[in-house]
């Protein structure tokens, strides 16, 4: 394929991998979880008082650049539901570039690169994380990039490749927790570069020591605060929901242990992630042909793992193939740790997050297998089967698509899990006069929604329900919104207001809620 030809399939897929992420993003999801909320809250404060942070603590602490870029987001272009999400966008199409360049890179071959980024375009899974507010959404793009450069640097020796991947990969420990454990895949990669190339430290340790400088310059701000600044951030989310706690595993941590593992593998092709924000239960994270490559390539992977191992270490040859079958292998199970070891919602699509870019490798590999078992037969035949797999990936873009856009964004369960109830009470608050007093009655989690989507609307207060005695509205021009409107606190409140009226919002899938006005 000539390089013009090239460009332009890659613009299109990355075009299309846009699309599916930004298309009607006000709408869909049907509302702002309050995770997301937190990010944007944080962000907004940051912006007014100018005071960005490596670390933010609240909501049990995250790492500091998604919401800093969300905060750029917001200078740049107002806040908004869209602004919120944009920076999800920028880098689940940014994965998509990432891994077509390191799946060329690995295999020498633009055909498993097109594959990859072609799924991972179309994906229910990558899409739907792409559209939520998620710092999670950075590791696929930081993971791809960042082995691209390292590989291309091991390929071309070249020294700013290998501080481009390091600086890379030392960003990732600003992103998520899940990102920590991504060091094992370096050393494992290590290892099998050690046995599959003589002499290879002589030949490469300044190139080592490049890789190493950078990442720990980009990391720099994190270890300081992790094990200097503030130690307690670094086990800030991950106790209480590890499988080594006591008070999980009850005393049978390996039975433990086998039902996170096997839910874990399950949730790509059997049974997937049970929450309607992270998938379309109870449906499997794949669909159906992507699941089956994925499979084929996953086990061939394996295989092939073992059987160049047997080789190596039996007939002393040396297949710079182990190398990567190697990676990708190590690459998917150390990715699988946070889930694995997390016993709380799993199956658990975010936390494996970091398997994403090379779940697509591994079901690009099948259909490369496909296609290049015509390479010696007829012409009718090549084209008869190439036919096929194209059929093949347009089902594939169609189903997923249709699947996220039409079917599960109308579902009513969607609008539950992202608490489209908080979006129209936003909504309700937005279209009333400004000179309007607007009160939500509601503890902190639904407060956080509410508060990104009216940030640009006068005179809303928040009210927990145990302090509802300091609502003090200067006319009667006041609305009342509560979200769980438990006896006590109405009672209290017609109380304080004789005379109000009440109205009852309870929509199917749009949550229940009630109104209290003067008029």
């Amino acid at each position: 394929m000539t390089k013009t030809k090239t460009t332009i399939l890659l613009i299109f897929i990355l075009a299309v991998g846009l699309f599916l992420r930004a298309y009607n993003i006000d709408n869909v999801p049907p509302g702002i979880y309050a995770d997301e909320a937190e990010n944007g809250i944080d962000a907004m404060t940051a912006n007014a008082s100018g005071q960005y942070q490596w670390f933010y603590p609240g909501n049990q602490g995250r790492e500091g650049l998604f919401m800093n870029l969300i905060a750029l987001c917001f200078k740049l272009f107002g806040v908004s539901a869209f602004t919120l999400k944009l920076p999800s966008i920028i880098f689940g199409t940014l994965a998509i570039g990432g891994i077509y360049l390191l799946a060329k890179e690995l295999f020498s071959n633009s055909r498993i690169g097109f594959i990859s980024a072609f799924l991972t375009a179309v994906s229910f899974w990558a899409i739907n994380f792409s559209r939520i507010s998620f710092r999670a959404n950075m590791v696929p793009a930081i993971l791809s990039f960042s082995f691209y450069f390292l590989w291309k640097g091991l390929r071309t020796k070249r020294w700013h490749n290998f501080a481009i991947g390091g600086f890379i990969f030392g960003i990732g420990l600003h992103t998520y927790i899940s990102f920590r454990i991504a060091p094992l895949i370096l050393i494992a990669m290590f290892f099998a570069l050690i046995i599959t190339r003589e002499n290879f430290l002589k030949k490469y340790w300044t190139s080592i020591l490049v890789f190493i400088a950078f990442a720990s310059l980009s990391a720099g701000p994190m270890f300081y605060t992790f094990f200097v600044a503030h130690p307690e951030y670094w086990e800030s989310r991950t106790g209480h929901i590890s499988i080594l706690n006591p008070e999980i595993n009850q005393g049978h941590l390996f039975k433990t242990f086998l039902k996170t593992f096997g839910l874990s593998l399950a949730k790509y092709n059997f049974w997937g992630d049970q929450n309607w924000r992270h998938n379309f239960p109870p449906y499997a994270l794949l669909d159906p042909l992507t699941g089956i490559a994925f499979l084929f390539g996953f086990i061939y992977s394996l295989l092939k793992t073992f059987h160049l191992f047997v080789l190596r270490f039996g007939k002393k040859v040396r297949d710079q193939k182990l190398e990567v079958y190697v990676f990708l292998t190590v690459w998917f199970f150390v990715m699988l740790i946070p889930e694995v070891m997390g016993y709380e919602g799993n199956p658990h699509s975010l936390r494996a997050i970091g398997t994403l870019p090379v779940v697509f490798i591994f079901a690009a590999l099948a259909f490369n297998y496909i296609l290049g078992k015509t390479e010696d037969k007829t012409l009718l035949y090549k084209k008869t089967v190439f036919g096929l797999i194209i059929l093949m990936f347009i089902f594939i873009g169609l189903f997923n698509s249709v699947k996220y856009h039409l079917v599960w964004a109308k579902k009513i369960e969607t609008a539950k899990a992202f608490d489209r109830h908080l979006r129209e009470i936003s909504g309700y608050f937005n279209g009333l006069p400004r000179s309007t007093e607007k009160y939500l009655v509601a503890d902190e989690y639904p407060s956080r929604p509410v508060k990104v989507e009216t940030s640009k609307t006068e005179n809303v207060f928040y009210v927990w329900p145990v302090h509802i005695e300091h609502i003090k509205p200067k006319t009667d021009d006041f609305i009342i919104i509560m979200t769980d409107p438990a006896e006590p606190y109405l009672q209290k409140l017609k109380q304080m207001f004789p005379g109000i009226n009440t109205y009852t919002h309870d929509k199917p899938g749009g949550g229940y809620f009630l109104e209290l006005k003067m008029k």
